[in-house]
C-alpha cells in the first residue's frame, strides 16, 4: 500500500514533452495563445497535481495527541472535505468530497490533518477506489486505529466529458480498516453521522 516518495519533477522535461504534445496534436506550440502554456502545465502539475508523492502521508497527519478518556470505541468522523485527484488512465481530473472517520486508539489527531491526508493520497495519479483505500490504510496504520473508513464521491472527468458523456454521474467508492470492515453495525453508525449519502 505505501508508495515510495518519487524524484522531483523535471519541469524543464516536463515543458519539453508538452510542447511535443502539442506539435503532436497538429497544433503550433509557438502560437502566442499556446506560447506560454508548456510552462503553465508544468507548473501545475508539478505544484498541484503531482506534488503528493513529495510527501510521506502519515507524516502529514503530523502531531499526534492523547485520546481523552472516554473515546474507547467511539468514531471522530469529518465529512465534506473537498479534494482533487488526477486519473492515470486518460490524465483527467475528478474532484468531489471525502468522508473519514477513525476509532482512537491511544492517540487523535487534529480535524485539520485528516484533510492534509486526503490531499497528500490524492495529488498523486490515483483511482478513486485506491484512493480511498490508501487513505483508510494510513490512519490505520499510523494511529493504531481499530476502524478506519474514507467514503468518496466524486465527479469523474473520464465519465462526464469522453464516451457515453454521462454529465449527471456521480461516482462513489467506500474502504474499510479494522472493526468498520467486519462490524456492520458500526458502519450503519457511520452513515449516520456521514448523513446517510449513498
Amino acid at each position: 500500500m505505501k508508495q515510495p516518495v518519487k524524484a522531483k519533477p523535471d519541469r524543464a522535461g516536463m515543458e519539453k514533452a508538452i510542447a511535443a504534445f502539442l506539435g503532436a496534436a497538429g497544433l503550433d506550440p509557438a502560437s502566442p495563445t499556446l506560447a506560454e502554456t508548456p510552462a503553465r502545465v508544468a507548473e501545475a502539475w508539478a505544484r498541484e497535481f503531482l506534488d503528493g508523492y513529495q510527501e510521506d502521508p502519515a507524516a502529514a497527519l503530523g502531531e499526534f495527541y492523547p485520546a481523552p478518556e472516554g473515546t474507547n470505541g467511539e468514531l471522530v468522523v469529518v465529512t465534506d472535505l473537498c479534494f482533487h485527484s488526477m486519473c492515470p488512465h486518460h490524465l483527467l481530473p475528478y474532484s468531489g468530497r471525502a468522508h473519514l472517520a477513525y476509532m482512537p486508539g491511544d492517540h487523535v489527531v487534529g480535524f485539520g490533518r485528516l484533510s492534509a491526508l486526503l490531499d497528500v493520497c490524492a495529488h498523486r495519479l490515483v483511482l478513486q477506489e485506491d484512493l480511498a483505500r490508501h487513505v483508510a490504510h494510513t490512519l490505520a496504520n499510523a494511529l493504531d486505529s481499530p476502524a478506519t473508513a474514507c467514503v468518496i464521491e466524486a465527479e469523474q472527468a473520464c465519465l462526464r466529458l469522453r464516451g457515453d458523456r454521462q454529465r449527471e454521474a456521480r461516482t462513489h467508492s467506500e474502504a474499510y480498516e479494522g472493526k468498520l470492515r467486519n462490524d456492520a453495525g458500526l458502519r450503519r453508525e457511520l452513515w449516520a453521522r456521514i448523513g446517510g449519502r449513498r
